[in-house]
Order: C-alpha cells, then structure tokens, then sequence
C-alpha cells in the first residue's frame, strides 16, 4: 500500500508534488481551501506545509504589523485552512514537514510569533534576488538535535524569504540558525513518543544540490516516519 502524504497547495505547489513523488510506493493529495477538502487528511499519512504569502499578523496577535511594516501579501483563507490541517494532524499524530512558511505557520499554531520583515529588524535580506534566483547562505545545525542526525553540523542552503521566527513556541526548539541570527530550523522541544515534526526555513525542493543533506535526508527522513496504519 501506497504512502500518502497531503500536502498544503501554495503558489509552486508542482515543485513540492514532484520532490516528494522521486520517492517510491507514496502518492499525494492537494490539500487546499479552495476545493474545501481538509477532511481528506484522514486519509494522508503525514502533512507538508509549503512556502507562499505571509501569514497574517493577526493570527500571532500582532495586527498592528500590517500597517507599521506596510505588509499586504496575506491569504487569511489559507491561513485559516492551515492552521485547522495542523490541528488535525496534531491530533491525528501525523507526521508534520514544514518548509519556509511552513515553519512560521507552524510556529503561530504551538503558540510563538514571526519577524514581519527581517529587513527592518535589523537583519541582511534573506529574500530571492532581484532577478529571481535565490539567495544561498551557510547555517549552522545546533547539536544534539534530530536535524543535526539527518544533516550533521551545516552546510549551505537557499534562501527566499522576508518573514521568520520571532518568538519560538514552547513547545519547540531551535536546531539551525544562519549567521546572522535567523532561526532556520525547528523541532519539537522534547521528541520521545510524538510524531515526526521538522520544521526549516529553505526550500529543499529546490535546492541546486538536490543530493545535499540539507534536502535528500529531510525528504527521505519524513517519507521513512509515515505509517500506512495510522490513516483513518
């Protein structure tokens, strides 16, 4: 029986299908508000929240970041839609792979709070560059985390992104961070006897080096986490 893993549609949702099909015996469903189909992640395996627009200030308490950061690329629906996928597999104890807005939205949800705009925080822009390529930069892995068993100590990963972490939830920990201080990865605080939950702030769909650590191992590690017997 096939692994299925549903995975939350954004706005390059073809890249995150294909990554995850190079594996064999897994097959995907487009989770999206759209087609209002959210009831169908009792019938994945594990949940990839993907990359797009920001996630609303207001869904971390901090509304007024709209107008003093002069923020306006929000999709409140997807933001809504997702943090109910997350509840769900949350208590579905399903597998949790979280890419780029995928870790903010997943840090707003156990509870933390986001930079609306390193840039103005006083960090170097980790956006894509002007003429759409992305931005590589080294990170370092914290030791004696998950992250750290799948990809040792660093390396270099891309970087296509105006929000982060502020605050990380209670629940979660801290297992890479750039030079400059960005959170670039989280997992869960204390691991024993939850399921699979890696969170990371790059795209290793579309990593130049697709060998790299920082994306074959993150890909192989969650696909290897899903159990066929805990569909629904």
């Amino acid at each position: 029986m096939s692994k299925v893993v549903g995975i939350a549609s954004g706005r390059k949702y073809e890249n995150y299908r294909k990554w995850i099909l190079q594996m064999p015996e897994v097959e995907v469903i487009d989770l999206n508000y759209a087609d209002n189909n959210g009831s169908l992640i009792k019938q994945c395996h594990g949940l990839v929240l993907t990359g797009g627009e920001d996630v609303h200030p207001r869904f971390y308490n901090k509304p007024e970041y709209v107008e003093r950061y002069g923020l306006d690329d929000f999709d409140e629906q997807r933001d809504e839609f997702e943090l109910k996928l997350l509840e769900d597999s949350y208590h579905l104890k399903l597998p949790v792979l979280g890419i780029c807005r995928g870790l903010q939205i997943a840090n707003v949800f156990f509870g933390g709070t986001l930079i609306p705009d390193i840039p103005s925080f006083g960090k170097p822009s980790h956006t894509k560059y002007e003429e759409g390529r992305d931005r590589y930069h080294s990170v370092k892995i914290l030791k004696n985390t998950f992250l750290e068993s799948l990809a040792g100590s660093g390396g270099e990963v891309n970087s296509a992104h105006h929000q982060g972490v502020d605050v990380p939830a209670g629940e979660l920990k801290v297992n890479c961070l750039s030079a400059d201080g960005i959170i670039e990865g989280m997992e869960w605080q204390e691991g024993n006897g939850k399921p699979y939950l890696l969170l990371v702030q790059w795209h290793p769909e579309r990593m130049t080096h697709s060998e790299s650590r920082l994306s074959k191992n993150i890909r192989d590690s969650f696909i290897k986490s899903l159990q066929v017997s805990s569909v629904l």
